[in-house]
């Protein structure tokens, strides 16, 4: 888990997809943090990312760093602690203009059953699981 939180830090953009009915929907992200011993994104409950997690949390996320990509399969587990909210936030101190811990709009989530695949042009993939 240490490898993929190291490598989504190193490019500090990933791209999430989630599902709108039928419909993909892709957009950047670039939160990740570790607390509890699991990953964590965070978003705010009024976006439509956020409805779409809820009506489906399966999602991928993908990054690339000019020489290797990751794709993450993953369930993404709502955690409506304050202190996972905290640790996000302090962990991204620039969200605070828009976020606050417990203010009923941020939300963080933490990635289930996931599966991490490490890719190159030239070697062979290396799956993470967590």
């Amino acid at each position: 888990m240490k490898t993929v939180l190291d490598f989504l830090k190193k490019t500090g953009t990933y791209y999430l997809a989630t599902v709108d009915g039928d419909q993909p929907r892709v957009r950047p992200f670039g939160t990740i943090n570790l607390f509890d011993g699991k990953l964590y994104i965070q978003s705010g409950k009024s976006k439509e990312v956020a409805k779409q997690i809820k009506a489906n949390p399966k999602v991928e996320l993908s990054a690339f760093d000019g020489e290797t990509w990751i794709r993450i399969t993953a369930k993404l587990v709502e955690d409506d602690r304050v202190e996972a909210q905290e640790s996000l936030l302090t962990a991204y101190p620039n969200l605070r203009k828009r976020y606050t811990a417990g203010d009923g709009n941020s939300v963080v989530y933490y990635l289930k059953d996931a599966t991490a695949v490490f890719y190159t042009f030239t070697g062979e993939p290396k799956e993470v699981r967590f």
